[in-house]
């Protein structure tokens, strides 16, 4: 695809978090939600945490892909893994209390995949996936911590039990790599695998004015790595 002139790509957002939908509005991008119609797990998952991810993203960025003629839809997952195991979104307040207290003083890992899918004139042609690994080291959490923490509601539907955006960020003593993909969404990750697929983050309504699109693609990469 070098060589090829820029033009208009309309970003479309697969997922109804308003984490997700606030760091793409913060990097100035013009997009739509389109929510997917799968379910998160809310179980421990199996297998590579990296590789779980990366298909659960590009499941639900299919499954959105199937209803638009145009567009680059965007998927997401993320899980909190301690020990090797996987955690999603707590299912109650005891589910919650009992992440919390795994997580208590010790060092996790929060893996996000993406996926972005490429539909013109309602055929899927191009998809790419990828991931973002971070290491979050909590405090010594007391009872009193997790009680008054899950009095806020707040852990309820947050993939660990936990968010570092919000009131959660006072558990957390030290982080090592992406910050925004504790939040859900790596947003270097995304702008590399955006870039990669001619897309550039630069060229947004917001920046350009009224007159602007979603986003413009400019002369792409190889597609070496773009995924079957």
């Amino acid at each position: 695809m070098n060589g090829e002139p820029m033009h208009h790509v309309r970003l479309i957002l697969a997922s109804a978090s308003p984490r997700r939908e606030a760091l793409l509005t913060q990097i100035g991008l013009d997009f739509r939600v389109e929510p997917s119609g799968i379910s998160e797990e809310r179980t421990r998952r199996p297998g590579d945490p990296a590789s779980f991810v990366e298909r659960a993203a590009l499941a639900k960025a299919e499954e959105v892909a199937a209803r638009v003629a145009d567009g680059l839809v965007l998927g997401a997952d993320t899980v909190v893994v301690i020990g090797g195991e996987a955690l999603g979104k707590p299912e109650s307040a005891a589910d919650a209390r009992e992440m919390l207290e795994r997580l208590s003083g010790v060092t996790h890992q929060v893996y996000t995949g993406l996926a972005l899918v490429l539909v013109e004139r309602g055929q899927v042609t191009r998809r790419r996936t990828g991931h973002e690994l971070t290491h979050v080291t909590m405090r010594e959490l007391t009872p009193e911590d997790i009680a008054g923490y899950l009095a806020t509601g707040e852990p309820l539907d947050k993939a660990g039990g936990y968010g570092i955006q919000g009131r959660g960020a006072v558990l957390v003593s030290r982080i090592e790599g992406c910050y925004f993909n504790v939040v859900g969404l790596p947003l270097a990750r995304l702008a590399e695998m955006l870039g990669a697929l001619g897309v550039s983050v630069w060229f947004t309504r917001r920046s350009m004015g009224e007159g602007g699109e979603a986003a413009r693609r400019a002369p792409a990469e190889p597609d070496a790595e773009a995924q079957p």
